[in-house]
């Protein structure tokens, strides 16, 4: 990671303000703080204000690199979270509690009569676990809570086994005396045991909606501390219910989602454990220039799991993205590792989707954090200058041509500057004047319409990438050859490699004597890519709109009897020149202005022109 100063001002332009973590890394990569907030925007703005008094928050500032963030749907969720990456990675500008101790769940055991209880660590007990929760209080506080509704037991098994009558618990009417015979049958505990699952899978409005009928029939009896007392549970149930987001019903699952831009790529890793985002990775691998999404995803999804590059414990099932390929092969590999069945999903609606969404905001926020990171595009300026041999460069200029056999040219010149595309001085010539086809007049053309009337040096690029071969670039060097101004481009001719293959792509230099065969993970060839594409993009658009806007004018401005209210009319009513192609006689005639006469002749006369 390079210790170059950290853009905050950059950085805080694509931050979310929706709830989450973030972390911070040294020049080193090491994480040295990790933090939540409720608006994740808000609270790392505050640690670059130009007046922050504590001494604390300035050593770390100064040491910051790089940040990471991971969206979080709630509060609790990122506290929770927080907790797992302070464990994990221990930073040194943390507040790090001696107590490492794992998170605490809620256990209903596997016993004739299950008890209800906390628990910490490994889960060797058989049972369902509920959790985790943020702290041992947030867990006895639900216990309590529930005691007060379930008359299930919370005893010890000692203490249980031992009982020949039933104990205080049962007076106060919060355990239903399973230990001792006739009190209550093992199908009515049970069904108790039953409802506790249900309330701790979220489907706790039942016993909310209970809660409110009893403390309104307290309150018209006049009873108003047993009302009161209703209100409390309503309010800490509902509070309960909130904080530990105990609504879902996924116990465990990976989730993974994909974005790319600009030769980029970003892998987001959402790791959910008992219906809790417990953790979350960001992972940019070296893509080579120009490769396809899928390729990208598949491999990674093939590293991460079959070589151990995730090494965590690989769920029963895993949320892949859309552009995943060879969803059985994967299934079945992972599954060999696993030695169990794994399901590899890609989700339309529902719960599943709901964490899909939030792994994917991960992920284009990781990218779009990438790609404004001014180290990330200078360090390809930095390899292109040093393939071109010059200092620097502060501006570069594209040039392409798009036809379709020759007809309806079109010029296009986008620009680039250190920061990227810059949009506003992107330009587009309609090529006259020169014979269809003739890709080295239109070049010429676009040259002398694009630079005829530059007289400030500013407006000279450092270097003209022609996307073409040895032609084009001749011409383009030509064109300068007597060049009036003292600086002048250099000039690349950008010519597609052998199949006209992505990533193949070899650099024309000096008329073509230099050639520059770049290797398809180089940063420079990166950068290219993205201007020949950003040219061929912008070219390709202008021709379209060029090549249909003609198209329609010449079928319809010949039709007999349509002026141009008709020539509207027809095209609105059915959409464009490609309905109006297609349309029937008797279709014409439902037009407004068209006589039955006329759509017939209307008619006649486009198929006979076809």
């Amino acid at each position: 990671m390079s210790a170059d100063k950290f853009d905050s001002s950059k950085f805080l332009k694509h931050v979310t303000t929706e709830p989450g973590v973030y972390r911070m890394f040294d020049a080193g990569a090491t994480v040295i703080y990790v933090g939540k907030a409720k608006n994740l925007k808000n609270r790392l703005s505050s640690y670059f204000q130009k007046n922050v008094s504590s001494v604390k928050t300035q050593a770390l500032v100064a040491q910051i690199c790089n940040i990471e963030v991971t969206v979080t749907e709630t509060e609790t969720e990122a506290l929770i979270l927080e907790n797992n990456l302070i464990k994990e990675y221990l930073p040194k500008y943390n507040i790090l509690l001696r107590d490492d101790k794992s998170y605490p769940y809620i256990l209903i055991t596997d016993h004739k009569h299950p008890r209800l209880t906390m628990h910490r660590g490994k889960k060797r007990n058989k049972g369902h676990y509920f959790g985790p929760f943020p702290s041992a209080g947030a867990v006895w506080q639900s216990l309590r809570i529930m005691q007060k509704i379930f008359p299930v037991r919370q005893c010890e098994d000692g203490f249980y086994k031992v009982r020949s009558r039933p104990c205080l618990q049962h007076q106060l009417k919060r355990c239903s005396a399973p230990c001792v015979e006739g009190f209550v049958t093992d199908e009515q505990y049970q069904e108790q045991v039953e409802l506790v699952k249900k309330f701790l899978t979220g489907k706790s409005q039942d016993v909310i909606d209970l809660l409110i009928n009893k403390m309104e029939v307290a309150s018209e009896k006049l009873h108003f501390e047993d009302a009161g007392f209703y209100r409390d549970q309503i309010f800490a149930l509902r509070k309960v219910t909130e904080q530990q987001n105990v609504s879902g019903t996924i116990d465990e699952i990976d989730v993974l989602a994909f974005s790319s831009d600009k030769g980029l790529a970003s892998m987001h890793v959402l790791y959910i454990r008992d219906q809790k985002v417990l953790g979350s990775k960001n992972f940019s691998p070296t893509v080579p220039a120009n490769s396809e999404p899928s390729e990208i995803v598949t491999s990674f999804i093939s590293q991460f799991y079959l070589n151990g590059v995730g090494g965590q414990n690989i769920p029963k099932t895993i949320i892949v993205p859309p552009e995943t390929e060879e969803l059985e092969e994967l299934a079945a590999a992972i599954a060999q590792v696993r030695s169990a069945k794994v399901e590899l999903v890609k989700p339309q609606r529902g719960e599943k989707f709901k964490y899909y969404q939030l792994a994917q905001k991960n992920a284009d926020i990781d990218l779009a954090t990438k790609l404004s990171d001014g180290r990330a595009i200078s360090s390809k300026y930095k390899e292109l200058c040093e393939v071109l041999k010059v200092p620097k460069i502060e501006r570069m200029e594209c040039f392409d041509i798009s036809h379709t056999f020759g007809e309806y040219p079109i010029a296009s010149c986008v620009v680039f500057g250190p920061e990227g595309p810059t949009k506003s001085a992107y330009r587009r010539y309609n090529v006259k004047g020169v014979k269809g086809g003739d890709d080295y007049g239109a070049m010429e053309f676009a040259l002398n319409k694009r630079y005829k009337n530059v007289e400030s040096a500013e407006n000279v690029p450092d270097v003209l990438f022609i996307d073409g071969g040895k032609g084009q670039l001749n011409k383009a060097e030509a064109f300068f050859s007597d060049w009036p101004l003292e600086k002048s481009p250099i000039i690349a001719g950008i010519a597609k490699g052998e199949g006209r293959k992505a990533g193949l792509e070899i650099l024309y230099l000096n008329g073509g004597e230099i050639e520059i065969d770049l290797p398809p993970t180089s940063l420079a060839l990166h950068l290219i890519q993205h201007i020949r594409d950003e040219s061929h993009r912008f070219a390709i658009t202008g021709h379209r709109n060029k090549r249909n806007k003609a198209k329609t004018q010449s079928v319809l401005q010949d039709m007999p009897g349509v002026g141009a209210k008709r020539r509207q009319a027809l095209l609105k009513n059915f959409g464009g020149l490609q309905g109006v192609m297609a349309a029937k006689a008797e279709d014409f005639a439902k037009v407004p202005g068209i006589s039955k006469q006329l759509a017939e002749d209307l008619h006649a006369f486009l198929h006979d022109k076809d």
